[in-house]
């Protein structure tokens, strides 16, 4: 399968599930979609970290592109359900009655193939240094990567955490007049109002700028 060039997408959300949202975005006013095929689909999900690197080699070399197509359509339908459900919500807290929303949601995470492991402390990162005061096993879930639809179960998985650990309260969209992009507000003041400041922000500094200018010169 070939890859489609597109720009590198957007991790400023301070969660995954909010990163995934935000691969569609519209950064410099013309829409940009990360999941607009099958090859780009797999492509972000390893530049998230989301699916292993072997298991995404391994699916490009055995699926064909239609199946891999559909594949990111059903991710699209999945995060557009998300879409709708934080433009709902956002801004609030969460009560029980959202819980009727969710069953799309739990559809998907009820066909994980999850298993626990016992592995050896520090395996994935042999350059973090080992506190001698912990154990030297801990408790990891590994899953089947059994078929390619197995690969929105991270994505499902991720926005299931995001919405049983977080304040909905803290969930923002960007101030940018035509911004479509989300984060969760983690600063000390909860003042964040803009996706990055190399974006939005700057431009909304300029857009005060000369209109103080303007507001000068009248």
């Amino acid at each position: 399968m070939n890859d489609t060039t597109l720009p590198a997408p957007f991790f400023i959300a301070d969660d995954r599930a909010l990163d995934f949202l935000n691969t569609l975005a519209r950064p410099w006013g013309k829409e940009i979609d990360w999941l607009n095929s099958g090859p780009n689909l797999l492509n972000w999900l390893e530049k998230a970290g989301m699916a292993p690197t072997a298991e995404l080699t391994r699916f490009r070399e055995e699926i064909d592109l239609v199946e891999c197509n559909a594949l990111a359509a059903q991710a699209r339908e999945l995060r557009e359900w998300f879409r709708s459900f934080v433009s709902t919500h956002a801004g609030q807290p969460l009560n029980s009655s959202a819980f009727s929303e969710l069953n799309q949601l739990n559809r998907i995470l009820a066909k994980d193939n999850n298993y626990p492991q016992i592995e050896v402390r520090n395996l994935h990162n042999q350059d973090q240094e080992v506190d001698k005061k912990e154990a030297p096993f801990f408790w990891h879930q590994q899953r089947r990567w059994d078929s390619p639809s197995t690969l929105l179960l991270p994505l499902a998985q991720a926005i299931g955490k995001f919405l049983c650990q977080n304040e909905f309260e803290s969930v923002k969209r960007c101030k940018g007049p035509k911004c479509i992009l989300w984060f969760l507000d983690v600063s000390q003041n909860h003042t964040r109002h803009w996706c990055t400041m190399a974006i939005c922000g700057n431009r909304a500094k300029a857009a005060a700028y000369r209109k103080r200018k303007k507001h000068k010169a009248a």
